[in-house]
This record gives structure tokens, sequence and C-alpha cells, in this order.
């Protein structure tokens, strides 16, 4: 039997989480709100710096499960994510285990937190795995779409790989929606439907994070 994590330990995670985002930079939330206070949920989060899934662990609303590449669990890292509730994922293959996991968070009303580019890029949904669709058709959790931004548009100056101390850093919930189109179908043609569902809504939201933060 393939274990959950439990809400108990992503909140572990959001406790660690909040201190620190706030104590090394300066994030301003906006529409926090919109995040539903109860049931299944996905985040669908642009991503563009390493910075951006801490980010918002520690000022999401509610403790987030992320799915986190399987290059990440090395070392005293490996036990540490595991322990605050995130999900190892490989994603070269079709990982069974991470999807099971991902789906037992949602059944269980919890939340789930994805990258829906894959990987590490310009964070403007551009290009979007199929991934996403298929757990918000699959479990019917609505999805809110996350913009983070000023994670990447400098480097500090005392460690390169993060934005600079104290550097303030957006980040923006947009409202929840739905992926499928109500038919509960889960044909491939049905996903790519609410693939390009999901991409016109998270790149409307994009624009519009930008145009309310000026960033």
């Amino acid at each position: 039997m393939t274990e959950v994590p439990s809400a108990r330990s992503a909140e572990v995670g959001r406790r660690i989480g909040v201190p620190l985002m706030y104590g090394l930079w300066k994030p301003r939330v906006l529409g926090a709100w919109r995040v539903p206070a109860s049931g299944p949920v996905i985040l669908a989060v642009n991503h563009s710096h390493n910075i951006d899934g801490p980010m918002v662990m520690g000022v999401a609303p509610r403790p987030t499960h992320f799915l986190i590449k399987k290059e990440a669990f090395v070392g005293p890292l490996d036990p540490f994510l595991r322990g605050i509730g995130q999900l190892k994922v490989d994603r070269t293959s079709t990982d069974r285990t991470a999807v099971t996991r991902a789906l037992g968070v949602l059944q269980n009303g919890g939340v789930l937190g994805i990258f829906p580019e894959g990987t590490r890029g310009g964070g403007d949904f551009a290009s979007l795995r199929a991934g996403l669709a298929y757990f918000a058709v699959r479990s019917g959790a609505p999805i809110v779409p996350v913009a983070v931004l000023g994670s990447s548009e400098r480097r500090g100056r005392l460690i390169k790989g993060l934005p600079p101390l104290r550097s303030r850093i957006d980040v923006v919930f947009g409202d929840p929606f739905q992926a499928g189109d109500g038919s509960g179908r889960r044909t491939r043609k049905a996903l790519d439907e609410a693939t390009a569902r999901i991409q016109k809504q998270l790149t409307e939201h994009l624009e519009n994070a930008r145009r309310s933060t000026g960033r």
C-alpha cells in the first residue's frame, strides 16, 4: 500500500517556511483568500526559480504537498522533504507511486502543489505537461493559479543562487476553476482539451498578476 503524506506533516513544513520566507525576503501575498478553505485543491505555480516552491509553501493559507523532482531528494534533504509531506516524482517516466500519492492527497481533501511546466524555465506557463490536467480531471479538484513574481529578476550578492535578501517577491493567487468539461471523461482528447483550458486560464492569470503588481 502506498503511503500518503499527512496534512500534519505539510503543516510542519508550512510552520518552518513562514518565518524563513518572511525573514529572508519580503513576500507580498495577494488573493490568498481565493484558495478554498477546505476540500481538495491544486495550486498550479509558475516556475522560474528554485525558491518558488518554498515561497508558496511559506505563504499559502493551507499546508501544501508539492510534487518535487526526485533529484532534489539527496543527502539530508531526502528525509527532510519527506518529513514535511513533499512528494518525490521521477519525471523521466510515469511514476505510478507519485501519481497514487498525489491523488491520495486530493482524496484526503488536501492541497497539491504542481509546477505544470515540469521544469524550471521562463515561468510563463508556455509549455504545460499533461500531468496537471490528469490530476484535476481525475480528482475533480479545482485549480488555483499561482504567480510568483520577482524571484528571478536579480541575483543576490551574498548567495548567487538566491534572490537578494530582503527583496520583494510577489505571490498572486487567482480564482479557482475546473479543468474538466463536467463530463468526467478521462480520454486523451478530454485531457488535451483540459490542458488547453488550463493553459489559457494560467496565462491570463499571469498577465493579470503582472499588471496588478507592475512586474
